[in-house]
């Protein structure tokens, strides 16, 4: 999944759907542990919430039918 950060103040930021702060059991104070290796950001929640594997897959369904048109542009 590709995300883009949006300007807020004089900070960027990384807006998450919805579906995907529940299936990771967050809202929105939720608190996560940021992780840097080999050149990647690992976003981990404090306190992870076990997800079935066919759980997982839903949740992304629902976030492809909703950014449909912006996934479509991001892959032009």
């Amino acid at each position: 999944m590709i995300k883009q950060l949006r300007k807020v103040g004089n900070s960027n930021a990384l807006l998450l759907d919805k579906a995907l702060l529940e299936l990771l059991g967050l809202d929105e104070k939720g608190r996560v542990q940021l992780t840097f290796q080999d050149g990647s950001l690992i976003i981990t929640p404090v306190h992870p919430n076990p997800v079935a594997p066919e759980q997982l897959e839903r949740c992304l369904d629902k976030v492809v039918v909703r950014r449909q048109s912006a996934l479509r542009k991001l892959a032009q």
